[in-house]
């Protein structure tokens, strides 16, 4: 059985915009790329980085310890010195919630 947890309201994070969450004990950043939704991990895989206090320019996040790009979208990595993805994450909204699945 897929389980979903609620991680935010469609209101906390807006378009252009991302957001930590955590997900049995996973940090998990939510992005709103032109109102869809995605997740994938928060940690960079290189320097493990909090991806949430990078920016955000269309859907590629970028690490602000050294920059390290990825897709939001897919979890892969754009841009280097990070060489492996960040795991993606299931998203789904309901109503005014956003979902995740559980890993």
């Amino acid at each position: 059985m897929e389980e979903f947890v609620k991680v935010a309201e469609t209101t906390e994070v807006q378009s252009g915009k991302m957001k930590k969450v955590t997900v049995d004990d996973k940090d998990i950043l939510v992005a709103n790329v032109e109102g869809t939704y995605y997740a994938i991990g928060n940690k960079c895989t290189h320097f493990g980085g909090d991806l949430s206090k990078g920016s955000l320019s269309g859907k590629i996040v970028k690490c602000p310890l050294h920059g390290t790009q990825y897709d939001v979208t897919t979890g892969t990595v754009e841009a280097g010195p990070a060489k492996k993805p960040e795991p993606k994450f299931e998203v789904k909204v309901e109503g005014k919630n956003i979902l995740v699945k559980k890993a």
